[in-house]
């Protein structure tokens, strides 16, 4: 039977309610997410999502059906939580601060072969932000009943049950083993398994929403509350109940996670940021990461997309931008970006295009894909150049752009119907672009890549 679910995204630049019925998007809303700056440290502003997710359903429940709510959130982010109330603020996964630990840190890290999770920049290792809360702010530590992953905070917010789930756990934190389906010795070194609530699944209904949040919404007191689930790890459900494997699928937004779907694990190496993510079904996937969005936003200089003469225009000239612009993410995370060249403002979007699909193709490579389609979501499947380069850059896969950029909110809707009855949206193929020149540019891109330490 059709049903309306909303959908509370939480993405580290913006937050958004989205409703869908059978995987059509009918209503969105969104609003930037924001940070406070402490103290204790740098955190998400929750008052000013949680105030914003419930204005919008109420907003919404005047012309639709809510029948179920399905929270999303990205990875790096947990809270602690009380007895009603957060225990401590949750962490901003950018705060460098939290490196003060590192040593002591260092010695409770599992290796990779256990965990599949590198050492990440500031607060992206979710095991390091619960050691520095544990250590360096034990009187709100001390307040804590359970530590949850994001998307299941805003699943207590909305039901009062506190649980754990296994892709926010196996999103590069440190707390689990993906080869084993279990937690990581590092629960046990810190000594926080006591916090940990029951696993659920991601599609597990919970319960219905509190009395108060349907007095002050106006949706039906028996809306169901689903687990939830990691963001990319939303956006790849809809092919993994639509395709065989091998496959990979490009997330896209502020990050672009690649998953590469029946790919071995063995040539996972954490000096490039691949890792494991771990699927809705508990299976891990190899996944390489790096902050596309930011890095095109940094290099573009501003929004849109370039045309093909733009793109040629760039590589006649031989302008290229060398990694990174984020200081966060991928292989070279720690080397400061450059633009060696002179390219014209109107060219800029071309470089940043060219520059997220030659990184996508080095970690695609570095990982051992070598078929199997590649899909295109989120914002860079509006980015026709994007997919047309990264086409023409691997031969061997047929490249597809997914119809807009709902892709995570539409997966994580799916859950509500867990394994869904309604036909899944294919996404569009899009043939590789006839570039002049592209091979002789990556080649010289690639050995000027070669030069940079690690």
């Amino acid at each position: 039977m059709s049903q309306t679910v909303a959908v509370l995204d939480i993405g580290k630049t913006n937050v958004k309610l989205a409703l869908f019925d059978d995987g059509r998007l009918l209503w969105e809303k969104s609003a930037p997410n924001c940070i406070r700056p402490g103290p204790p440290y740098p955190h998400e502003d929750v008052e000013s999502a949680w105030n914003f997710f419930l204005d919008a359903l109420r907003e919404a429940a005047r012309t639709h059906q809510i029948s179920a709510i399905v929270p999303t959130a990205h990875g790096a982010a947990g809270a602690l939580i009380g007895e009603s109330e957060l225990a401590a603020p949750v962490m901003d996964y950018e705060f460098t601060g939290v490196e003060a630990i590192e040593p002591d840190y260092a010695r409770l890290r599992p290796p990779f072969s256990e965990s599949l999770s590198p050492k990440l920049p500031a607060g992206l290792n979710l095991g390091l932000q619960l050691a520095y809360q544990k250590w360096r702010c034990p009187d709100l530590f001390a307040k804590a009943r359970h530590f949850v992953g994001y998307p299941q905070y805003w699943t207590w917010r909305l039901s009062g049950v506190a649980v754990s789930e296994v892709t926010t756990l196996g999103a590069h934190t440190d707390l689990w083993a993906p080869r084993q389906g279990q937690v990581s010795s590092l629960v046990k070194a810190l000594d926080v398994d006591h916090l940990l609530p029951p696993l659920r699944r991601a599609f597990d209904p919970l319960g219905p929403i509190k009395p108060e949040i349907a007095a002050r919404t106006g949706l039906a007191p028996e809306t169901q509350v689903f687990c939830g689930i990691h963001d990319s790890n939303a956006s790849l459900l809809p092919y993994l109940v639509s395709r065989q494997a091998p496959f990979s699928v490009l997330s896209t937004g502020t990050w672009v996670i690649l998953m590469c779907v029946g790919l071995s694990l063995d040539r996972l190496d954490p000096r490039d940021d691949t890792l494991a993510n771990v699927d809705a079904q508990g299976r891990p996937i190899a996944c390489g990461r790096f902050m596309g969005g930011r890095e095109y936003a940094a290099i573009a200089g501003g929004g849109g997309n370039p045309d093909l003469d733009a793109i040629e225009r760039v590589i006649v000239s031989g302008t290229m931008a060398l990694p990174c612009f984020s200081g966060h993410g991928g292989p070279y995370a720690t080397t400061k970006g450059v633009i060696r060249g002179e390219v014209a403002p109107r060219d800029r979007t071309a470089l940043a295009t060219l520059y997220c699909a030659l990184v996508s193709d080095l970690m695609l490579t570095r990982m051992g894909a070598t078929g199997g389609d590649l899909i295109v979501e989120g914002t860079f499947a509006g980015n026709l150049l994007f997919c047309q380069t990264l086409g023409a850059l691997r031969p061997t896969q047929r490249v597809f752009a997914a119809e807009d950029a709902a892709g995570t909110a539409r997966g994580a809707a799916m859950l509500a119907q867990w394994p869904p009855s309604y036909p899944i949206a294919a996404p569009m193929p899009v043939p590789a672009a006839p570039i002049a020149g592209l091979g002789a540019y990556r080649d010289v891109w690639t050995a000027q890549i070669g030069l940079i330490g690690r």
